[in-house]
């Protein structure tokens, strides 16, 4: 997502008289696009912003992405002083949304295309920035995607991924606003703006691939699984966060579904999908976590035989749930469970 907001950003200054510079030295501006959904993410900022202060032709900085978009929206003003005091050298604070949808990105790839469907989220996971750094959940228009992905399509783009923080929940705050009409008639029982719908209009494009990213196992509905398996151009590779195998860290969590309900929506898929494939995101090390609650999820990761899995040691976020928690396992245990994941994982296909 950041690195479409990336191309978003690009084709917005560029519209505006910029062109892109070979390096920081050379550049006049340098527009700094953040994330911080892990500590180690935010720390990056700190140490970027004053190299390029020091550059002897100092270009003008600005700001934007997921820090401003959470100093904006975090209601005791603590983070906005903070970087204030952080950042001095800082020229502006560019919030991510003020650039909008209705700029072309500038798109570095001729064969591949970042798609956003989506920003934001409304499911207030305990450990995650995301609601208070992108806020609520806003779908695009069902037929300016359309348009978009039809115009890559002509383009001769081979692939492309759609993009939300909670991909397949698309459509859902059109639908409750009564801002939607519909302009296609519902086929197969799956209507519109619907995420399977949407999904399902764009497999009938040129494209030879077709991804989709990030999705909650909650909202992986019977109908997405249908869609999926009669578009052979859907990816069979799919990304499907679980974060704990524990039911009750994932209650603490905040996530909506138990360790046997993950289970049981793998079981559904690859009985319609037998080619299916996932991918995940694990977080090791949440407040309280166990020595038995972490095999729980270890066990899972060997159920399950995940392709990848995208492995974050916790750290306490502003604003979350999570932060008012005692953050009790050690870095050197967190390092460690992290070892034990990567190595079953990620090191096995190496």
């Amino acid at each position: 997502m950041n690195y479409a907001d990336s191309e978003i950003l690009s084709g917005y200054y560029e519209a505006r008289g910029f062109e892109l510079a070979k390096s920081e030295k050379e550049a006049d501006v340098v527009i700094i696009n953040t994330c911080m959904v892990r500590q180690t993410a935010e720390d990056r900022i700190y140490g970027l912003v004053n190299n390029l202060s020091k550059l002897k032709s100092r270009p003008k900085i600005i700001v934007t992405g997921c820090l401003v978009g959470t100093a904006n929206r975090e209601p005791s003003g603590r983070v906005k002083k903070y970087l204030k005091i952080r950042l001095p050298k800082v020229d502006e604070f560019l919030p991510i949304e003020e650039v909008g949808w209705e700029n072309l990105p500038k798109r570095m790839d001729g064969k591949t295309a970042l798609l956003p469907i989506s920003n934001g989220c409304n499911n207030m996971c305990a450990y995650c920035v995301v609601p208070f750094s992108r806020g609520p959940e806003i779908s695009r228009p069902f037929a300016d995607i359309i348009k978009e992905a039809e115009d890559l399509a002509r383009k001769g783009y081979e692939e492309i991924t759609l993009l939300g923080q909670n991909v397949n929940s698309y459509g859902s705050d059109l639908i409750k606003k009564g801002l939607f009409r519909n302009p296609i008639p519902p086929a197969g029982g799956i209507g519109f703006p619907t995420f399977p719908g949407l999904l399902k209009e764009i497999a009938k494009m040129s494209f030879k691939k077709v991804n989709f990213i990030s999705s909650n196992p909650w909202d992986f509905s019977d109908e997405l699984i249908e869609v999926i398996a009669r578009n052979q151009n859907i990816n069979r590779e799919i990304h499907l966060p679980v974060q704990s195998g524990d039911d009750k860290i994932l209650k603490k969590m905040n996530r909506w579904y138990t360790r046997e309900e993950y289970l049981n929506l793998i079981k559904k898929i690859k009985a319609k999908i037998p080619e299916a494939e996932f991918t995940t995101d694990i977080i090791v090390g949440f407040p309280g976590e166990t020595e038995e609650q972490f095999n729980n999820t270890v066990d899972l990761c060997r159920q399950v035989d995940f392709n990848i899995a995208y492995i974050a040691r916790y750290s306490p976020r502003p604003g979350t749930a999570a932060e008012k928690m005692a953050d009790d396992v050690t870095r050197e245990e967190k390092k460690r469970r992290f070892c034990v994941l990567d190595k079953l994982i990620n090191k096995k296909r190496k």
